[in-house]
Formats: structure tokens, sequence, C-alpha cells
């Protein structure tokens, strides 16, 4: 195991590509463990402050409870539970937390607000997801296709269809990279990746081989591909008018049985980072039905039923892979 201790664990590109691979055979070890009953508590009488300022299912739960079977405590702050921003600064926010908790977890807005904790709390911090960068995930992502893709990564081809500049589309790429996989971005071309992040994107992959295309081609982008990944189209809060906007532009690119078969790969896995608005069981799915007509958007129904079992093995990966960078960056030596 690579040594991570003390560090903080803000985006993918702030590590090697051992360091990541070190926190996946970490994420893979203590799942076993815990699988076999034999999980030994390295966070005994330590403390972590959660701070959520947007809403969560799988990001609370993994760290919660991936704390408690640690033996860790943690303190949840949602956006009303605590002084963050509000009444206090980040920075002055930063310097209570640390010395109050032995590390920080964030899940909010801008990375900003996480690279400052993490400057000014003296101990590990962790992004649970901010606008830019979402790590958690993709190394959840990265065990889940470890576990269901019989190749190593370096040969695996993953294809991601949607919006591809949002916090889930750079830490694909990103995470791609550093492992040198073969990242196909399909996306209208106004939806791309920002050339900033595609060219530190690029920097690694000329260190590990990875291959990375943009391209606006459904069938040529997902020839070939062993994974097809997708995530919302449209944020919570955003404008009706941009939902339409949006949803007309990337119609084109829903994961749906077609693109399935497009890759020419029977073994081909979908995976998506959850929530998905797949039917009209929701709210969400609800009034996009009534504003579309549409009964799913970016992943269809009968290709989200197919690959349940995936989708929820990479919503569990979540825990252990959270576990991982926890005991790895938070443990005693």
């Amino acid at each position: 195991m690579t040594s991570l201790t003390g560090r903080s664990f803000l985006k993918e590109l702030d590590f090697t590509p051992d360091e990541w691979r070190s926190l996946l055979d970490l994420a893979a070890q203590l799942k076993q463990e815990r699988r076999d009953g034999v999980e030994q508590q390295r966070l005994l009488g330590r403390t972590i402050a959660l701070i959520f300022e947007k809403s969560s299912s799988r990001t609370r739960s993994a760290f919660e409870v991936a704390a408690a079977h640690q033996g860790a405590h943690t303190t949840y702050f949602d956006p009303t539970g605590s002084h963050i921003r509000g009444k206090e600064s980040i920075v002055d926010t930063a310097l209570l937390f640390g010395r109050m908790f032995d590390a920080i977890e964030y899940r909010g807005f801008g990375q900003d607000t996480v690279e400052q904790l993490a400057e000014h709390s003296g101990v590990p911090v962790w992004n649970g997801l901010t606008d830019e960068w979402h790590p958690t995930q993709t190394l959840a992502d990265q065990l889940t296709i470890r576990e269901w893709v019989d190749k190593p990564l370096d040969e695996v081809t993953i294809a991601y269809l949607g919006d591809a500049r949002n916090n889930v589309g750079n830490s694909v790429l990103a995470a791609g990279a550093l492992m040198g996989m073969d990242v196909r971005m399909v996306a209208p071309t106004q939806l791309h990746n920002t050339d900033e992040v595609v060219a530190q994107a690029r920097a690694v992959a000329e260190q590990t081989g990875a291959r990375i295309t943009l391209t606006d081609d459904v069938a040529a982008g997902v020839a070939g591909a062993d994974v097809i990944y997708t995530d919302v189209w449209v944020s919570m809060g955003e404008p009706k008018e941009v939902w339409t906007e949006r949803i007309n532009l990337l119609t084109p690119y829903q994961v749906n049985a077609a693109v399935m078969d497009a890759t020419g790969n029977p073994d081909v896995i979908a995976m998506h980072c959850l929530p998905a608005y797949h039917d009209r069981n929701t709210t969400v799915g609800e009034e996009v039905y009534q504003l579309t007509g549409m009964e799913a958007l970016e992943i269809t129904d009968e290709v989200f039923q197919a690959q349940r079992e995936v989708i929820f093995d990479q919503a569990e990966n979540r825990m252990h892979t959270i576990k991982a960078v926890m005991v790895a960056t938070l443990a005693r030596n």
C-alpha cells in the first residue's frame, strides 16, 4: 500500500497512477474483509465532520456506514447545520473544524471550497462532490469495472455519453487517464469537457498510455466499448427552459438498447452514478414526462433493469472505496 497518511482526497489528478491503484486495491481488500467477517477497525476513536451543502443518498450513507464499520464517529452538518459561508468564512470553518475533528468531508459547490478546507484545516479533507470533480464516484466506478470486466483497466474501453463537462464527466476522463484506459467522451461539441480538463488528462495519458477521444458521433464513440456510462442531463434547480434545451440536445445520446447493440460487444455493461431518470416513478421523472413526453431521459428503463446488478454494485462500491480513502489517509500507522 502506497502511504497516503495525512493526505487529502480532492480530485483524481492529485494522485499518481500507483497511488490511485493502491486505493482500488485497498478497497477490494476491505470489501473482502467485510464479507468474510474479519474486518479490523482501523479508525477507532477518530472523529469526522461531514459537511453537506448539497443533499445526498449514496455519499452520506457511504461515509457514515464506512466510518461506523471502522470504529470512527461522524457528525453530519446539513446545509443549515453549520455557519459555513453564511456567518463564518470557509477559512474560519476550516480552522475550527481542524481543531475538533480528525478529518472533514465536504459535498457542495465550487472546488475552491474543498481546496480551502484542505489548505487551512490541517487534517485530511475528502471531496464528496463539487461542481468540478467527483473523485469518490470514479474510484467506485473503477472498482466495479474491475469486478465486472474481465480485463485489466488499461485494456478497458469506456464510453461516457451525455453532458461531459459536468463533475462526473471530468472525473471519468481524469480517472480513466490515470489507469491507462481507452476513454471516449461522447457528447455534443458544446458539452465536451473544457480545454483545461482535457489538457490535464492528456498530460497524464502521455505517461500511462491512455487513449482519449472526444467525439459527437455516438456510433463511433461506442464501437467496441466494454463500458457505457451516463449521468443525469439536467440538475434540479435549473430553469425549465434549460431542461427543454438540454434534453433536445442530448436525446441522441440516450443509453438505450440500440446504443448497447452498437458497441458490438455482447458483454458490454452500462453504468450510472445515480439517481437515474429511467422511468416516471419519481416526482422528477413525472415532471420530465409532463414537460417532454419522454418516459426516460439519459438511460431507458429497459437498459437500466437489464444492468441493475452492475449499477447497484457500483452504488455499493461507494462505501468500500470511501472506506479505503478514509483508512489510507487517516488510519494510525
